[in-house]
């Protein structure tokens, strides 16, 4: 590990569990990718650009729980405004989505 945070840095990033309620193609995007917009309870719905088109089909991520970063500023990606960041164990051009073992209330904190 090169960059070491102190737990104060850590605290700062805002990580919630969301349900994905709605899945497009992203064609313009650089790489292949999904639009996905995410219920997050009384945080309310957010957009993220997702690369994760290599293990996931549109109707596989359907109604699925997600963990995600919320408190990013919004980032233009193409025509499209990413609200969040999805978070995934990259292996490759694979990236495995990060979950809850079991279903939790969207927006549930993550720490």
């Amino acid at each position: 590990m090169n960059n070491t945070i102190t737990f104060e840095d850590f605290t700062k990033v805002d990580l919630r569990v969301g349900t994905i309620i709605e899945v497009l193609d992203f064609p313009e995007a650089r790489n292949p990718a999904y639009q996905l917009t995410i219920d997050f309870g009384a945080l309310g719905i957010k957009k993220s650009s997702a690369q994760i088109t290599t293990l996931y089909k549109k109707e596989d991520l359907l109604n699925r729980q997600v963990v995600a970063v919320v408190n990013f500023p919004k980032k233009q990606i193409a025509k499209f405004m990413s609200e969040c960041l999805v978070l995934g164990a990259v292996n490759g051009k694979d990236v495995i989505l990060l979950n809850p073992e079991n279903k939790v209330k969207n927006g549930t904190s993550v720490n």
